[in-house]
């Protein structure tokens, strides 16, 4: 995993290998990479975790129309008008 590679530089960062487990009374979830494990997360389930279920995409990996269906109240990505 490339947090293992990256947490000796991050010395306060609270590493988390869970995404469910990340979003859960989160206020906004960020995607920063396209690997397919984040192209299969359920979407609905996060956003019902979330204290405030935002998104920002900056790989524009789903659509506003997928994340609004899935219960995110707000939605950026990068590139998007």
């Amino acid at each position: 995993m490339a947090s293992v590679r990256v947490r000796p530089c991050c010395p306060g960062v609270h590493w988390l290998d869970d995404p469910y487990t990340a979003a859960g009374k989160a206020d906004l979830l960020v995607i920063l990479t396209e690997w397919d494990a984040f192209r299969a997360l359920d979407l609905r389930r996060i956003a019902g975790m979330m204290a405030t279920p935002h998104m920002a995409d900056l790989r524009n990996m789903y659509s506003p129309g997928v994340a609004k269906k899935a219960g995110f109240t707000a939605y950026a990505g990068i590139g998007r008008g």
